[in-house]
């Protein structure tokens, strides 16, 4: 018997199959199923998956065997690791000078016939076979050895899933740390940034009541600034805290009626005074986040209103509706959006002119982040002759609410 040396690439090999973290893995259906095919398609009655690690041989899969492991000294598969490029086929093990005397083959399972098609990585570092094994000398046709290949294949796209879905697992971890660190800074935000703002606007206040007629021109000038500011940084403060609370909300699809809903939104936000509403091809029921609807359509008719120029804001909606989304149509008579801050003005703090306690650029990024959690879109378009801005909303008509 020859004791099958390690590969040139051992210690590499080795950290690629940790990579997959398969080793000792409860037994899975998806597996059983390929050796069970792999057993019926070569007409032998076993069939296993195994993977090689520095002291053994682990069968992920185990068609027609009871044994879990056996000793890589013992392995055929460990063999096969030498050739990752091609088959190893052994057609009468008693007469192969490496085999003979194996145990395996001389007790039990009696491994007389072995064929071995290596599991190799992307990178090309062999793990393991799939092989099949009989108790009897055999061969394989040219069609049972493309199907084995085939095969092996088929249970490195298992390996390969397993491990993007263990990144996933990984990056869903570190998303749900930073959304705890979130939570921690916008607490931190809320108290430790709102307390010197109410400091400074009580300071500003307190010299306004007891020195304005003893001070110059210049320090009230300043002293108006310093409200100012204290104002602009008061409102961005409380703009961030409403942002970070209404793009992590948890979704949850609740019934209601499109048409209802913004007539509400409309009347809550306090625009009735102020502003014209019409809507169109909106009487629609759906089982959709009721809040995140709010939201949206509430930050676009805040805007609308602060942005207007005209005696009297006009807004505009016109819901176009498909079998799988909403595509809405947003406008008001404004001044617009430029052409050059339309692909922009949905990141955060990006506005279309200065920025003032009127104008963060917090609005229409909430507007954005919230689509985006609903699995839909906002675009700003050219409005043509027609003034003002000029929004498209998309927006799945059902909701899917993604697992945690």
């Amino acid at each position: 018997m020859l004791i099958p040396a390690p590969t040139p690439n051992e210690s590499d090999r080795i950290l690629a199959l940790d990579r997959y973290a398969i080793l000792d893995t409860l037994p899975e259906p998806e597996y059983d199923a390929i050796t069970e095919i792999a057993s019926q398609i070569c007409n032998t009655p076993i069939a296993l998956i195994s993977l090689i690690d520095p002291t053994r041989q682990w069968f992920k899969s185990h068609y027609g065997l009871g044994v879990q492991e056996t000793s890589r000294d013992l392995a055929f598969c460990a063999h096969a690791l030498h050739t990752p490029e091609d088959l190893l086929i052994v057609p009468d093990a008693t007469q192969d000078e490496r085999f003979h005397d194996n145990p395996l083959t001389t007790g039990d399972p009696h491994v007389i016939f072995y064929a071995g098609a290596p599991l190799t990585t992307s990178d090309g570092y062999p793990l393991g076979t799939l092989c099949v094994i009989d108790r009897k000398p055999g061969d394989l046709t040219e069609a049972q050895k493309s199907a084995l290949r085939a095969l092996a294949v088929q249970v490195m796209a298992l390996l390969e899933l397993r491990l993007k879905n263990r990144e996933l697992e990984a990056q869903n971890r570190e998303i749900s740390r930073l959304n705890e660190e979130l939570d921690a800074f916008s607490y931190r935000l809320s108290h430790d940034l709102k307390t010197p703002i109410r400091g400074i606007r009580s300071l500003a206040e307190w010299l306004e009541e007891d020195y304005w007629e003893q001070l110059p021109a210049q320090a009230r000038s300043w002293i108006q600034q310093i409200n100012e500011r204290a104002d602009y940084m008061g409102a961005m403060t409380d703009g961030l805290l409403a942002h970070s609370r209404m793009v992590r909300m948890p979704l949850k699809a609740t019934k209601f009626n499109l048409r209802e809903l913004l007539a509400r939104t409309f009347a809550v936000a306090g625009l009735e005074r102020d502003a014209v509403f019409e809507q169109q091809g909106t009487d629609l029921n759906l089982e959709h986040f009721r809040v995140g609807f709010q939201c949206v359509f509430q930050n676009l008719m805040v805007n609308s209103l602060r942005h207007g120029t005209t005696e009297r804001c006009v807004i505009h909606l016109v819901c176009e509706v498909s079998e799988s989304k909403l595509r809405v149509v947003y406008r008001d008579n404004g001044p617009g959006i430029p052409a050059g801050f339309r692909h922009k003005i949905f990141g955060l703090f990006e506005t279309a002119g200065g920025n003032t306690r009127e104008n963060m650029g917090i609005g229409l990024a909430t507007v954005a982040s919230l689509l985006r959690s609903m699995g839909g879109k906002i675009s700003a378009e050219d409005p043509g002759q027609v003034e003002g801005a000029h929004f498209v909303l998309e927006i799945p008509r059902k909701l899917v609410v993604p697992s945690r």
